[in-house]
């Protein structure tokens, strides 16, 4: 008996699915009549590194950057909290980095902007098996840069090259991992509140999530290499990797950190 295809996201209802290597048309500049009319009324998720890096372009605390400029949507279907950009309070909602002549934080945009016109998709965890992402071609009618005399031909792998959205993925391997974690095999387990604010905290608010590592008893509970404890001191995207290396112990029990003897003896008295 074949297995059945899982639903698509609501999201990507309605795309065209790419077969593998296969292209698609694009292009997008000012000359593009539609330029800039994808930057409003859109739902943006953004990553932990889309947070991360707006954050420091911005000169904000991770903590104030969240409060300011995202908001948490909560529905049934949500296994982990979800971090999505604010649209300016307005009747248009355009994005809040949007000016007159584009985008005002285009060197670090969020990836989902990166990626469109793609979509992609990570199927449902399976035990024993790598999930492996399928991408999907947004056909909007708004958008016009698939329609263009100067439209270029892209495959997925050589629009995500172009846009950096493979390199950031590299970085990000270990947020894939948590999200695909095959502790959800099923959709029937659902992570407690703790679990859940610790998940928001290790991935999003990393300001707030290396002060838990240097300023409480957390040390003392784990052993650091002191080269590793060097770098999470000052290097951001280090910190990222580690915060999804202790997420996979903190939320699944998986052996990623070394407890020290007298936090293992605590623990298991506890």
């Amino acid at each position: 008996m074949s297995r059945a295809e899982p639903a698509l996201p609501r999201v990507l209802e309605g795309t065209r699915q790419l077969a593998a290597g296969q292209p698609f048309p694009f292009t997008c500049h000012p000359g593009v009549p539609c330029f800039n009319a994808c930057c409003a009324d859109v739902n943006i998720i953004l990553t932990p590194l889309d947070v991360l890096r707006l954050a420091r372009t911005l000169g904000l605390h991770t903590r104030e950057f969240l409060d300011r400029h995202t908001i948490n949507p909560i529905t049934r279907e949500l296994q982990l909290p979800i971090v999505m950009l604010k649209m300016r309070d307005e009747p248009a909602k355009r994005c809040p980095f949007l000016g007159e002549q584009g985008c005002l934080v285009y060197g670090q945009r969020p990836w989902a902007c990166r990626m469109y016109p793609l979509g992609m998709a990570l199927p449902p965890a399976r035990a024993g098996e790598q999930p492996e992402p399928v991408f999907f071609v947004f056909e909007d009618d708004h958008c016009q840069g698939r329609r263009q005399p100067d439209a270029m031909q892209w495959t997925a792998d050589a629009w995500r090259g172009d846009q950096e959205v493979s390199a950031r993925d590299q970085l990000e391997a270990g947020f894939r991992e948590l999200v695909c974690h095959p502790w959800f095999i099923g959709g029937r387990r659902q992570l407690d509140p703790r679990r859940i604010e610790m998940f928001h905290m290790a991935c999003y608010d990393l300001d707030t999530f290396r002060s838990l590592v240097f300023e409480s008893s957390f040390r003392r509970r784990f052993s650091l290499d002191p080269d590793l404890e060097s770098r999470l001191a000052t290097d951001d995207e280090a910190l990222l990797r580690f915060a999804f290396h202790w997420l996979k112990f903190a939320l699944f029990g998986e052996p990623t950190m070394t407890l020290r003897d007298s936090a293992a003896a605590a623990r298991e008295h506890a």
